[in-house]
Protein backbone atom coordinates (compact mmCIF):
# COMPACT_ATOMS: atom_id res chain seq x y z
CA UNK A 1 0.00 0.00 0.00
CA UNK A 2 1.08 3.55 -0.65
CA UNK A 3 2.44 5.42 2.36
CA UNK A 4 -0.17 7.91 3.60
CA UNK A 5 0.13 11.00 5.79
CA UNK A 6 -3.26 10.54 7.48
CA UNK A 7 -6.24 8.32 6.72
CA UNK A 8 -9.84 9.34 7.42
CA UNK A 9 -12.59 6.70 7.45
CA UNK A 10 -16.19 7.99 7.24
CA UNK A 11 -18.95 5.38 7.61
CA UNK A 12 -22.52 5.40 8.92
CA UNK A 13 -22.74 2.29 11.14
CA UNK A 14 -20.71 0.25 13.61
CA UNK A 15 -19.49 -2.86 11.73
CA UNK A 16 -19.44 -1.12 8.32
CA UNK A 17 -15.66 -1.22 8.59
CA UNK A 18 -15.38 -4.85 9.62
CA UNK A 19 -16.02 -6.78 6.43
CA UNK A 20 -14.52 -4.69 3.66
CA UNK A 21 -11.73 -2.60 5.19
CA UNK A 22 -10.74 -3.64 8.72
CA UNK A 23 -7.62 -5.43 7.47
CA UNK A 24 -6.60 -2.35 5.51
CA UNK A 25 -7.18 -0.14 8.57
CA UNK A 26 -5.04 -2.46 10.70
CA UNK A 27 -2.34 -2.48 8.04
CA UNK A 28 -2.10 1.33 7.97
CA UNK A 29 -1.94 1.44 11.76
CA UNK A 30 0.82 -1.19 11.86
CA UNK A 31 2.78 0.93 9.40
CA UNK A 32 2.50 3.92 11.73
CA UNK A 33 -0.07 5.88 9.70
CA UNK A 34 -2.55 7.91 11.80
CA UNK A 35 -6.10 6.71 11.17
CA UNK A 36 -9.31 8.45 12.26
CA UNK A 37 -12.64 6.66 12.04
CA UNK A 38 -15.77 8.85 12.12
CA UNK A 39 -18.88 6.70 12.64
CA UNK A 40 -22.05 8.67 12.04
CA UNK A 41 -24.60 6.57 13.98
CA UNK A 42 -24.77 3.87 16.65
CA UNK A 43 -26.63 1.47 14.36
CA UNK A 44 -29.51 1.49 16.83
CA UNK A 45 -32.10 0.38 14.27
CA UNK A 46 -30.28 -2.79 13.22
CA UNK A 47 -32.51 -5.80 12.69
CA UNK A 48 -30.32 -8.16 14.67
CA UNK A 49 -30.51 -8.12 18.46
CA UNK A 50 -28.02 -10.96 18.77
CA UNK A 51 -28.16 -14.67 17.99
CA UNK A 52 -29.77 -15.80 20.23
CA UNK A 53 -31.19 -12.34 21.06
CA UNK A 54 -29.56 -10.67 24.06
CA UNK A 55 -30.21 -6.99 23.30
CA UNK A 56 -33.37 -4.92 23.35
CA UNK A 57 -34.21 -1.96 21.16
CA UNK A 58 -33.40 0.25 24.17
CA UNK A 59 -30.06 -1.39 25.03
CA UNK A 60 -28.80 -1.89 21.47
CA UNK A 61 -27.25 1.61 21.01
CA UNK A 62 -25.01 1.19 24.07
CA UNK A 63 -24.13 -2.37 23.05
CA UNK A 64 -23.20 -1.39 19.49
CA UNK A 65 -21.14 1.56 20.71
CA UNK A 66 -19.20 -0.76 23.02
CA UNK A 67 -18.81 -3.29 20.19
CA UNK A 68 -17.30 -0.67 17.89
CA UNK A 69 -14.92 0.40 20.66
CA UNK A 70 -13.87 -3.25 20.99
CA UNK A 71 -13.45 -3.51 17.21
CA UNK A 72 -11.27 -0.40 17.27
CA UNK A 73 -9.05 -2.01 19.90
CA UNK A 74 -8.80 -5.14 17.74
CA UNK A 75 -7.63 -3.00 14.80
CA UNK A 76 -5.27 -0.93 16.97
CA UNK A 77 -7.32 2.21 16.25
CA UNK A 78 -7.18 4.96 18.87
CA UNK A 79 -8.98 7.87 17.17
CA UNK A 80 -12.62 6.75 17.02
CA UNK A 81 -15.30 9.44 16.73
CA UNK A 82 -19.05 9.06 17.24
CA UNK A 83 -20.76 11.79 15.24
CA UNK A 84 -24.18 11.62 16.90
CA UNK A 85 -26.57 10.99 14.01
CA UNK A 86 -29.48 8.56 14.17
CA UNK A 87 -29.52 5.26 12.32
CA UNK A 88 -31.74 5.04 9.23
CA UNK A 89 -32.27 8.81 9.10
CA UNK A 90 -29.18 10.02 7.22
CA UNK A 91 -31.04 10.15 3.92
CA UNK A 92 -33.31 12.78 5.49
CA UNK A 93 -30.51 14.97 6.84
CA UNK A 94 -29.73 18.22 5.12
CA UNK A 95 -27.16 17.45 2.42
CA UNK A 96 -25.05 20.53 3.10
CA UNK A 97 -25.10 19.93 6.85
CA UNK A 98 -23.72 16.42 6.38
CA UNK A 99 -21.10 17.70 3.96
CA UNK A 100 -20.15 20.44 6.44
CA UNK A 101 -19.55 17.80 9.11
CA UNK A 102 -17.21 15.88 6.81
CA UNK A 103 -15.50 19.06 5.64
CA UNK A 104 -14.76 19.95 9.27
CA UNK A 105 -12.90 16.65 9.60
CA UNK A 106 -10.98 17.35 6.40
CA UNK A 107 -9.93 20.78 7.69
CA UNK A 108 -8.87 19.39 11.06
CA UNK A 109 -7.02 16.29 9.89
CA UNK A 110 -5.78 17.16 6.39
CA UNK A 111 -5.88 13.49 5.33
CA UNK A 112 -4.06 12.24 2.27
CA UNK A 113 -6.60 9.40 1.93
CA UNK A 114 -10.33 9.23 2.70
CA UNK A 115 -12.20 5.91 2.70
CA UNK A 116 -15.99 5.60 2.52
CA UNK A 117 -18.67 4.03 0.33
CA UNK A 118 -19.08 4.61 -3.41
CA UNK A 119 -22.15 6.78 -4.11
CA UNK A 120 -24.68 4.91 -6.20
CA UNK A 121 -23.17 1.50 -5.46
CA UNK A 122 -23.50 0.95 -1.71
CA UNK A 123 -27.14 -0.22 -1.44
CA UNK A 124 -28.25 1.08 2.00
CA UNK A 125 -29.76 4.63 2.14
CA UNK A 126 -27.46 5.55 5.07
CA UNK A 127 -24.45 4.32 3.07
CA UNK A 128 -25.52 6.40 0.10
CA UNK A 129 -26.13 9.55 2.14
CA UNK A 130 -22.72 9.20 3.77
CA UNK A 131 -21.02 8.60 0.43
CA UNK A 132 -22.63 11.68 -1.11
CA UNK A 133 -21.63 13.84 1.87
CA UNK A 134 -18.02 12.67 1.59
CA UNK A 135 -17.89 13.43 -2.14
CA UNK A 136 -19.45 16.86 -1.64
CA UNK A 137 -16.99 17.70 1.13
CA UNK A 138 -13.88 16.57 -0.75
CA UNK A 139 -15.08 18.32 -3.91
CA UNK A 140 -14.99 21.68 -2.09
CA UNK A 141 -11.21 21.50 -1.99
CA UNK A 142 -9.11 22.67 -4.95
CA UNK A 143 -8.31 19.73 -7.20
CA UNK A 144 -4.61 19.81 -6.36
CA UNK A 145 -5.40 19.68 -2.62
CA UNK A 146 -7.96 16.88 -2.60
CA UNK A 147 -7.10 13.67 -0.77
CA UNK A 148 -7.43 10.44 -2.69
CA UNK A 149 -10.91 9.01 -2.16
CA UNK A 150 -11.13 5.22 -1.95
CA UNK A 151 -14.63 3.80 -2.02
CA UNK A 152 -16.15 0.42 -1.21
CA UNK A 153 -18.79 -0.76 -3.71
CA UNK A 154 -20.98 -3.84 -3.49
CA UNK A 155 -24.21 -3.12 -5.36
CA UNK A 156 -25.30 -5.82 -7.77
CA UNK A 157 -23.38 -5.64 -11.06
CA UNK A 158 -21.41 -2.60 -9.91
CA UNK A 159 -18.31 -3.74 -11.81
CA UNK A 160 -20.24 -3.54 -15.07
CA UNK A 161 -20.55 0.22 -14.54
CA UNK A 162 -17.41 1.25 -12.65
CA UNK A 163 -15.08 -1.56 -13.64
CA UNK A 164 -12.90 -3.80 -11.45
CA UNK A 165 -11.43 -2.48 -8.22
CA UNK A 166 -8.49 -0.09 -8.59
CA UNK A 167 -6.91 -1.24 -5.33
CA UNK A 168 -6.90 -4.77 -3.92
CA UNK A 169 -5.21 -5.09 -0.54
CA UNK A 170 -4.08 -8.53 0.57
CA UNK A 171 -4.73 -8.63 4.33
CA UNK A 172 -4.05 -12.34 4.83
CA UNK A 173 -1.26 -11.58 7.32
CA UNK A 174 -3.82 -9.69 9.40
CA UNK A 175 -6.44 -12.43 9.22
CA UNK A 176 -6.66 -12.97 12.99
CA UNK A 177 -7.08 -9.23 13.55
CA UNK A 178 -9.82 -9.08 10.94
CA UNK A 179 -11.69 -11.99 12.51
CA UNK A 180 -11.31 -10.36 15.95
CA UNK A 181 -12.76 -7.14 14.53
CA UNK A 182 -15.72 -8.99 13.05
CA UNK A 183 -16.35 -10.93 16.25
CA UNK A 184 -16.25 -7.71 18.28
CA UNK A 185 -19.57 -6.81 16.61
CA UNK A 186 -21.15 -9.72 18.43
CA UNK A 187 -24.75 -8.56 18.20
CA UNK A 188 -24.52 -8.52 14.40
CA UNK A 189 -22.05 -11.28 13.56
CA UNK A 190 -22.40 -14.02 16.19
CA UNK A 191 -24.53 -16.32 14.08
CA UNK A 192 -22.21 -16.26 11.10
CA UNK A 193 -19.35 -17.79 13.07
CA UNK A 194 -21.31 -20.78 14.41
CA UNK A 195 -20.16 -23.04 11.59
CA UNK A 196 -17.61 -20.76 9.92
CA UNK A 197 -14.74 -23.27 10.06
CA UNK A 198 -16.87 -25.92 8.40
CA UNK A 199 -18.06 -23.47 5.74
CA UNK A 200 -14.46 -22.42 5.05
CA UNK A 201 -13.35 -26.03 4.64
CA UNK A 202 -16.17 -26.67 2.17
CA UNK A 203 -15.64 -23.40 0.35
CA UNK A 204 -12.07 -22.03 0.66
CA UNK A 205 -13.10 -19.07 -1.53
CA UNK A 206 -14.78 -17.55 1.54
CA UNK A 207 -11.46 -16.93 3.27
CA UNK A 208 -9.71 -15.84 0.08
CA UNK A 209 -12.51 -13.36 -0.62
CA UNK A 210 -12.33 -11.89 2.89
CA UNK A 211 -8.55 -11.62 2.71
CA UNK A 212 -8.73 -9.36 -0.35
CA UNK A 213 -10.15 -5.91 0.40
CA UNK A 214 -11.24 -4.00 -2.69
CA UNK A 215 -11.49 -0.27 -3.26
CA UNK A 216 -12.45 1.95 -6.16
CA UNK A 217 -10.71 5.31 -6.56
CA UNK A 218 -13.40 7.94 -7.00
CA UNK A 219 -13.31 9.30 -10.53
CA UNK A 220 -13.79 13.07 -10.42
CA UNK A 221 -14.10 13.21 -14.19
CA UNK A 222 -17.29 11.16 -13.93
CA UNK A 223 -18.59 12.83 -10.76
CA UNK A 224 -22.41 12.73 -10.77
CA UNK A 225 -23.15 13.57 -7.15
CA UNK A 226 -25.43 16.61 -6.97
Amino acid sequence: MKKERQVLIVLPHPDDEAFGMSGTISKYIKEGTPVTYACLTLGEMARSLGNPPFATRESLPKIRKAELQAAARAMGLTDLRFMGYRDKTLEFENDEKLANMVFGLLEELNPSLVISFYPGYSVHPDHEATARAVVRAVRRLPKDQRPTLHCVAFAKNHEEEIGPADVVNDVSKLWEQKIATLKAHHSQTAGMFDDFDEQARENPDIIERWQKERFWTYDWEKDKVL
